[in-house]
């Protein structure tokens, strides 16, 4: 039996086809959304509609999961960890999974982004997570302290 494999990715400043270059190397299948809030006025092809489409154009799968995943909590995302919610958020990612996965978020760097707290959780699982850095770069992730 292989281990299950789940990437990590942040949007940053790329252009819509910059980012789906990206997952087309990656042969991502599936795009787990995890912005709180699914949009952006300075990069508007990131907003969850229009992604969500262009991916489509491409058969990468989307969902937003941001309701229970999303960052910005009250009292800190380390906290938010041990809630219901987290828990539950994430196994509705694990039920949801749909070939190779990756989680998205707007901030490039994995370790300055909540995906660094949801990626402790699956490696706890057993998941090997990869964080995509660019079209040369990968960091295979270590629980963190």
């Amino acid at each position: 039996m292989s281990i299950m494999e789940i990437f990590t990715i942040g949007h940053s400043t790329l252009s819509l086809r910059e980012f789906i270059d990206l997952l087309i190397k990656y042969n991502i299948e599936m795009v787990v959304d995890v912005r709180r809030f699914p949009t952006s006025k300075k990069f508007p092809h990131f907003k969850m509609e229009i992604l969500k489409e262009e991916l489509g154009k491409h058969k990468i799968s989307y969902i937003w999961l941001g309701e229970k995943l999303g960052g910005f909590r009250k009292g800190g995302y380390r906290n938010y960890v041990e809630t219901k919610d987290f828990k539950s958020g994430i196994k509705e990612l694990l039920e949801n999974l749909k070939g190779r996965t990756v989680i998205m978020c707007a901030e490039k760097l994995w370790f300055k982004c909540h995906r660094r707290f949801i990626a402790d959780e699956l490696v706890k699982k057993g998941i090997k997570v990869i964080h995509i850095i660019d079209k040369k770069r990968t960091y295979e992730h270590r629980k963190s302290n």
